[in-house]
């Protein structure tokens, strides 16, 4: 691998970093409010999280970024429909499946730590006179704080599953590699290169969220 080969990668974690951000931004607003729905039991919001929690934790995330990018073709009335403008690009479906995968993922997280709050701090919060709403106001924070020693896994899984988007044309670190692997065919070096730039990024997103995880759950361990 030369130097030009080096700098086709970085550009790949660009697109990486980017395509992971974006979905773990988008997936995060959909999990808060799925986990809401289940906590609020709205009659028809409930049974639609339920499904596709079903749905995107029970299935393969390549065959969901598949289905996504392949998928919606396949209907005439989308294709003459602005939502093609935005079905057709790799980009934009590789982030919907990642972003849903991972609110699919992220929603039992939330949904977990809401039910480990302990009896005695609901109780607090009538013997307070709070209502149900300024409850969860008050409490659905902390058990958020709680979620993410388990979220920091998630984000790295998601950008671990970048690496499937090359597979619908992204340019991505896959993308290039398997580029310039069939142009050297220089197999252990490329892959190996491509490993490493993975293992970089996972192991600062690991360091930042322990630093995080320190500073968010100050609270319980100054009691």
């Amino acid at each position: 691998m030369n130097q030009q080969h080096i700098w086709q990668l970085f550009d790949g974690l660009v697109t990486s970093l980017q395509l992971t951000f974006v979905s773990l931004f988008v997936g995060c607003v959909l999990a808060l409010l799925m986990t809401l729905s289940l906590i609020l039991r709205t009659p028809i919001a409930h049974w639609l999280t339920r499904g596709l929690i079903t749905l995107f934790t029970g299935t393969p995330l390549l065959i969901q970024i598949f289905l996504v990018y392949y998928g919606p073709g396949q209907f005439d009335w989308i294709r003459q429909s602005f939502l093609w403008t935005w079905f057709k690009e790799p980009w934009f479906c590789a982030m919907l499946a990642l972003a849903l995968n991972t609110a699919a993922y992220s929603t039992q997280l939330f949904k977990g730590a809401y039910n480990a709050i302990p009896s005695g701090q609901w109780q607090a919060c009538r013997a307070l006179g709070m209502n149900r709403k300024q409850t969860l106001a008050v409490l659905l924070p902390f058990a958020i704080r709680r979620a993410i020693p388990a979220y920091s896994n998630e984000v790295i899984l998601v950008f671990k599953g970048t690496s499937l988007a090359s597979t619908i044309t992204i340019m991505d670190i896959m993308g290039y590699a398997q580029r310039i692997n069939a142009q050297t065919y220089d197999t252990l070096a490329v892959f190996g290169t491509a490993g490493l730039f993975y293992l970089a990024v996972n192991g600062l997103l690991t360091l930042i969220f322990r630093r995080v995880e320190r500073k968010v759950l100050a609270f319980e361990n100054s009691h």
